[in-house]
């Protein structure tokens, strides 16, 4: 079963079994949402449709986005993303995770951002299987994480 690995440099700290989701995060200096969806293919990530609350430095608004429910929506044309690699310090904020509805901040599964830690990737992956069924949430902890500082709260899970 193919799904979605956090990790960084191949290593993984995290799987999981989601066929789509949602990337979120707040501009730091604007202070705006932004939010990309992604469907998780063998290729890699495919960016689908992303929303931004409003415009201000370094986020211009492209050309042929529309203005829907409060929020620019728009569509690039990229090549699959594999890995897809974001910034992740204490300064800038977390990130959130949305599939199945809900979202759940990146701290969840990795902990919070840290400076010694500035990176994280995203990619398509076989999926490690525990048993017949894969469950619902995997996860290996990336070395070094207190497992007490993870918590997973996924209704329905």
């Amino acid at each position: 079963m193919i799904g979605l690995c956090l990790g960084l440099a191949g290593t993984v700290w995290a799987q999981v079994p989601t066929p789509a989701f949602t990337l979120a995060w707040t501009h730091t200096i604007e202070k705006v949402r932004w939010e990309e969806d992604y469907r998780v293919t063998p290729a890699g990530l495919v960016l689908g449709e992303a929303r931004v609350k409003g415009s201000g430095a370094g986020m211009e608004i492209p050309d042929g986005a529309q203005l829907r429910e409060g929020s620019w929506h728009y569509q690039r044309q990229l090549p699959p993303l594999q890995p897809l690699r974001l910034g992740r310090t204490p300064e800038a904020g977390d990130y959130q995770l949305c599939f199945n509805q809900h979202c759940q901040w990146m701290s969840t599964w990795l902990g919070p951002p840290q400076a010694s830690q500035p990176a994280l990737e995203l990619w398509s992956c076989e999926l490690a299987t525990y048993g017949a069924q894969p469950s619902a949430f995997q996860i290996a902890i990336k070395p070094g994480t207190d497992p007490s500082s993870l918590v997973a709260d996924w209704p329905g899970y």
